[in-house]
C-alpha cells in the first residue's frame, strides 16, 4: 500500500512508527509481578521501588499482584487477602503511579490460568522440574503441590499474554524469563506467530540497606532480629529506637568506609538515598558531629519520609481509590488476554 511504510528503529525505550503523514511513538512493553507478601522494609523501598518510580513513564508497565502464584506454598487466608490491598496501596503510596502503570490483580483475570494450561501443554517436565527455586523449595519440604513444580509455565503465559518485551529481573530471576522465551518459540514454530518472545531486564538494584543490627547482612523482612530491620509501617517511636540502637563502632567519625565502618556507612547511604546528598556531602556536614546527633538526622529523615508515605498509604486503604485502579487493570487486561486466549485455542484446534 503506498504511503504505508513502517520503519522500525530502536531508540532507547521505544520503536518509532512512520506512517506517512505522521509519526507515532510505541513504548516497549514490560512486566513487573508482587508477591503478596504484607511486608515492605526500608531497603526494598531505597533498593527497589523508588528506582521503580524513577523508571516509570519510559516504558508501557504492566503491574501486578502474582496472588495465584503466592498460593503455591501454604497461605493464611485472611492475611493473604488482607496483604493484598495493603501491598497495592503501600506501592501507589510510595509513588507508583496507577495513570502510568496497567494494575492488576492475576486472580482477577480468568486467562492467565487458562493459557497456562495450554502453555503447559507444550512444556516438558524436564524443563520445570530443573528450575533453581523449584529445586530449593522442594527439599525444604517433600510435601510440595503440583503448583509449585508448575507455576514458572503460568509465570511465562503472565508475560506472554502481553506480548511483553522487558521483564525486569534479578540475577536469581533470569531462568524463569529463559523458559518463557523457550517456550514462546516452541509455540511459535508449532502454530505460527503467536507470541512476541520477552527478554529478561536484569535489574541494577539501587542503594543496598543493609541490617541495622548486623550490617555485614543485607536489610531483610525474615531476619531473626527484627530491630534491624525498618517496616514502611512502623511507628515513630519504633523507628527511632531502631536507628538509635543500630551497631556502629567505637570511633566518632562519620566517614563512608563499608569494609571498616559496615554500620555507620549503612546509616550513610540511608541518609544519602532519602536527602539526595553525595556521600562527600555528608561527610563534610556531619565531620564535627557525633554518632549520637548523626543517628538523630537520619532518624528525623526515615521518620519524615515514611510518616508521607504512611498518611498516603491510609488514605487510598481507606478511599475508592484502589478498587477503581484494579476494576480499570482487570477490565483492560481481561480484553487483551481473552484475545490471544481465543487466537491460542483457534490454533491449537480446541473450538466448535
Amino acid at each position: 500500500m503506498k504511503g504505508l511504510k513502517k520503519i522500525f528503529k530502536n531508540i532507547e525505550n521505544y520503536c518509532i512508527i512512520d506512517l506517512c503523514e505522521g509519526m507515532c511513538f510505541i513504548m516497549k512493553k514490560v512486566l513487573t509481578g508482587l508477591q503478596p507478601t504484607g511486608v515492605i522494609t526500608l531497603g526494598n523501598y531505597i533498593g527497589a521501588i523508588k528506582q521503580m518510580v524513577d523508571m516509570q513513564g519510559k516504558y508501557d508497565s504492566f503491574l501486578f499482584i502474582a496472588d495465584m502464584h503466592a498460593i503455591t506454598v501454604p497461605q493464611d487466608s485472611i492475611e493473604l487477602s488482607k496483604n493484598i490491598r495493603s501491598l497495592i496501596a503501600l506501592y501507589i503510596a510510595c509513588g507508583i503511579d496507577p495513570e502510568k502503570h496497567t494494575i492488576f490483580l492475576q486472580s482477577e483475570n480468568i486467562y492467565h490460568a487458562n493459557i497456562s494450561w495450554m502453555l503447559e501443554c507444550n512444556t516438558y517436565y524436564g524443563e520445570v522440574s530443573r528450575m533453581t527455586q523449584f529445586k530449593d523449595k522442594s527439599k525444604k519440604n517433600a510435601n510440595f503441590s503440583v503448583g509449585l513444580l508448575t507455576y514458572p509455565v503460568l509465570m511465562a503465559a503472565d508475560i506472554l499474554i502481553y506480548d511483553i518485551d522487558y521483564v525486569p529481573v534479578g540475577v536469581d530471576q533470569k531462568q524463569h524469563v529463559e523458559l518463557a522465551r523457550d517456550i514462546a518459540i516452541r509455540f511459535n514454530k508449532k502454530y505460527g506467530d503467536i507470541f512476541n518472545v520477552p527478554d529478561a531486564l536484569i535489574t541494577k538494584s539501587g542503594t543496598k540497606i543493609m541490617d541495622l543490627q548486623d550490617p555485614l547482612h543485607k536489610m531483610s523482612k525474615s531476619s531473626d532480629n527484627q530491630k534491624g530491620v525498618i517496616r514502611l509501617l512502623d511507628d515513630e517511636k519504633t523507628i527511632r529506637k531502631k536507628i538509635m540502637s543500630a551497631t556502629t563502632d567505637s570511633e566518632m567519625s562519620i566517614v563512608f568506609d563499608p569494609e571498616n565502618k559496615p554500620g555507620i556507612s549503612n546509616l550513610i547511604n540511608i541518609y544519602s538515598s532519602l536527602s539526595g546528598l553525595s556521600l562527600a556531602e555528608i561527610e563534610n556536614k556531619f565531620k564535627e558531629s557525633n554518632y549520637g546527633t548523626f543517628k538523630k538526622e537520619v532518624a528525623d529523615l526515615v521518620v519524615g519520609e515514611l510518616s508521607i508515605i504512611q498518611k498516603k498509604y491510609y488514605e487510598i486503604l481507606n478511599s475508592d481509590l484502589l478498587d477503581k485502579v484494579l476494576d480499570d487493570g482487570r477490565n483492560k487486561t481481561l480484553a487483551i488476554a481473552k484475545e490471544k486466549y481465543e487466537l491460542m485455542k483457534n490454533k491449537i484446534g480446541i473450538h466448535r
